[in-house]
Order: structure tokens, then C-alpha cells, then sequence
């Protein structure tokens, strides 16, 4: 069902709680990306055109409901200030009387900010009283958060109950997309998958299995399928207690199951460290495989080449060791210049499509790793579920 979206919210003249997603990385107190804030932007000139007065509100990091001075919001308040170009009022707490004073005070246009939702632990708790909390704070409710969304959290699903309430524009545009690949992707369907641990993703690699016409897992889940297979892995992080369902994928998949046919290893995971290329089924007993080799690479293309959509997430290396990310960024060129829908989630593997310089050529970058897996998987989204179904056009 669809759910009500932010054009059918009346919003002008008044206060609108928008749960966006500004979980960014900082690196002494600079924001070093800020690709979530840009995100947002479509959402708040939108309701800012209309009319309303918005109250933003996110978390950042995992602060466990106490306050950490390093992962405050100010940073964010500056930055989202220089991308709209209009002050942003920073409010130093989350709820409260000073809160709701100072918010009182808001007219049409005014932006403001409210402190890390995870400071309080209300947030994470969906606790009811701090969900009141937020609901006295505006008129109505926008969730903006795909990244939260599979999250059941005060300021996802306790507000939503409580406010008039729509997804907005990046929610809107996810659940689309995502919806598509579930409904009706273009064929032939691929998925890549990668990360570390095949436990993460055991419902998803089940569901996609069903849904795609080929799937290519790379990453140190792929060594526990080579493990399945009777390869010995060395000392390539794997999880041993995977390998009996690994095997039942392999052979109910056959051939459009893609493993690495080859492998780089090396014995020393640091930077620079010596490393050579072997074939899957021969890596050594001392070494560990650390990303897929340039014979794999040449097989995928291969196979996906005439691919209609391609959804990606997951890292094929160690990514963040140079130089076992080159299989990972090598991927991330390849799907850019595919005639096909390309979406890619995932941190590692937006990092990729963004610092090889890609990101443009790319359909869709998903804001929500966990959450766009959860979907796929089949799972109901608690940030989706909470909000109202669209009306019906009589």
C-alpha cells in the first residue's frame, strides 16, 4: 500500500517535526561528508516554499542516551546553514520547556534544529513519554529517514503515531525504487553482494535468490561459500557455522551463484603489505584471501553485462586497506558504464561509487544500507509501517 507522501500534508502555517538522516562522519569536528545533509534538502525547500516553519530533527552516532560532547549537531547546524542559506536555529537540548519555548517563537520559513536524538534514551527505547515529547513540539510529522527507518525508535515510529503524518521526498524516492526492484526490476536482475559475514545476510541472500536472476557475492562472505565448496580458505576470515547453508545455496543456485575464482591474499592485513593473486582454490594455509582478483572481475563482467538492474551492497576486499579496495572500486566503474538501472547501498560501497567519481552515473544511491536490505529481504520497515496509508482517490 502506498503511504501518505508530503504533497498530501498540509503544511502551510505550520511547525513541522522532520526526522531526517545527518548521521555523517566527522573527523575533529568537520563533517567529511555531507552527502546525507544534501539528501535532505529536496524535503526542507519544499516545505519551506510552503509555507512551514521546520523543525529538524537526527541522530549521530551511538551516544547510548547520555551526552557526548563530540557528537553534537552543531556541526551539522553550520553546514546545513552555508546549504541553505539562511540561519538555522541550533537548540542545545532534544525536548523540554527551553525547547518548546524558543521553538514557540518560530514563523513560516524558520529552520531549526533540534540536539542529538540519542542523547535522551527515550529515543531508542520508542519510550511514550518521550515521544509526547517530540509531538508537542510541532503541528505535524515528516519521516525523511530511509536510513532509520527499519529502526523502531521515538522520533521513527512514536511521533508518527501521534502527529499527522507523511514520508517525504528521499523516503518517497527509496521505497520507490527498492519497491521496483521487488515488483517488477528490469531483467535480467543481477545482485552483488559483499561485507564480512554471511549471518548479516542470510535473508537477504535467501530472498534474492528467489528474486534475481544471477547473484555474485565477493568479500569475506564469499570465503564461506568457498569453504562450502571443500576449498580450504587458510586463514581468511570466514564463519564456519554458515558453511551448511552456503552449500544448500550452491546447489540450489547452480551456475547463477557468482564466487571468486580467484583471489588476492596476503599473510599481513596493514597497508602495503605483500600480496600476490591465486587461484579460489588454492590459497595457501598461512595467507588470507583480502579481495577478489582480476580473473573474477573478468568472469562478472562477463555475466553482467546485458544485466537490465543491478543492485550492489558490500565491499568485495578489505576495503578500507590499501590496496585490497581495488576489486571493490573496479566493480564501482563497471557498474557506471552498464545499460542498466544501477543502485547501489551500503557504506563501503557508496564510499566506492564516490571516490572513484561515478556517483552521477549511478541510478540510485541508497541512503540506507540495513534498511534497503531489510526491505529486499521482504522485512516490514517500522518507520514505513508507522506512517498512514494514502488515500484513496474516490
Amino acid at each position: 500500500m502506498r503511504k501518505r507522501t508530503l504533497r498530501e500534508l498540509d503544511v502551510r502555517g505550520k511547525r513541522v517535526l522532520v526526522r531526517a538522516d545527518f548521521n555523517v562522519p566527522l573527523e575533529n569536528g568537520r563533517i567529511t561528508d555531507d552527502t546525507r545533509i544534501r539528501a535532505a534538502l529536496p524535503t526542507i525547500r519544499e516545505l519551506l516554499d510552503r509555507g512551514a516553519a521546520v523543525i529538524l530533527c537526527s541522530h549521530l552516532g551511538r551516544p547510548k542516551g547520555r551526552v557526548v560532547e563530540e557528537l553534537r549537531l552543531a556541526p551539522v547546524a553550520r553546514r546545513l546553514e552555508e546549504l541553505l542559506g539562511r540561519p538555522v536555529l541550533a537548540l542545545p537540548e532534544v525536548v523540554g520547556e527551553e525547547v518548546e519555548r524558543r521553538l514557540a517563537d518560530l514563523k513560516p520559513g524558520d529552520v531549526a534544529l533540534l540536539e542529538n536524538l540519542r542523547f535522551h534514551p527515550g529515543e531508542t527505547a520508542n519510550d511514550p513519554a518521550f515521544a509526547d515529547a517530540l509531538a508537542r513540539l510541532a503541528d505535524c510529522y515528516v519521516n525523511d529517514a530511509f536510513g532509520a527507518a527499519h529502526r523502531a525508535h521515538a522520533s521513527v515510529v512514536g511521533v508518527a503515531q501521534r502527529l499527522p503524518a507523511a514520508a517525504g521526498l528521499l523516503l518517497e524516492r527509496e521505497l520507490e525504487v527498492l519497491g521496483n526492484l521487488l515488483e517488477r526490476p528490469r531483467r535480467p536482475f543481477w545482485a552483488v553482494l559483499g561485507g564480512a559475514k554471511v549471518s548479516d545476510k542470510i535473508g537477504v541472500i535467501e530472498r534474492l535468490l528467489e528474486l534475481c536472476d544471477g547473484l555474485a557475492i565477493g568479500g569475506a562472505m564469499a570465503n564461506t561459500l568457498l569453504a562450502a565448496r571443500g576449498y580450504s580458505v587458510g586463514r581468511s576470515l570466514y564463519e564456519p557455522d554458515q558453511v551448511e547453508p552456503a552449500r544448500r545455496w550452491l546447489e540450489r543456485a547452480g551456475d547463477r551463484l557468482l564466487l571468486p575464482v580467484d583471489v588476492v591474499v596476503t599473510e599481513r592485513l596493514e597497508p602495503g603489505a605483500e600480496s600476490r593473486v591465486v587461484p579460489a582454490d588454492a590459497i595457501p594455509p598461512e595467507a588470507m584471501a583480502v579481495d577478489v582478483g582480476p580473473a573474477t572481475l573478468a568472469a562478472w563482467r562477463e555475466r553482467l553485462q546485458g544485466a537490465g538492474t543491478v543492485f550492489w551492497n558490500g565491499p568485495l576486499g578489505v576495503f578500507e586497506v590499501e590496496p585490497f579496495h581495488r576489486g571493490t572500486f573496479a566493480l564501482a566503474e563497471f557498474l557506471a558504464g552498464l545499460d542498466a538501472v544501477t543502485v547501489v547501498g551500503g557504506g563501503d560501497s557508496v564510499a566506492a561509487v564516490r571516490r572513484t567519481g561515478v556517483a552521477d552515473r549511478i541510478d540510485h544511491i541508497s541512503t540506507g544500507g540495513g534498511a534497503s536490505l531489510e526491505l529486499l529481504e521482504g522485512k516490514p520497515l517500522p518507520g514505513v509501517e508507522a506512517l498512514p496509508d494514502a488515500e484513496v482517490a474516490s
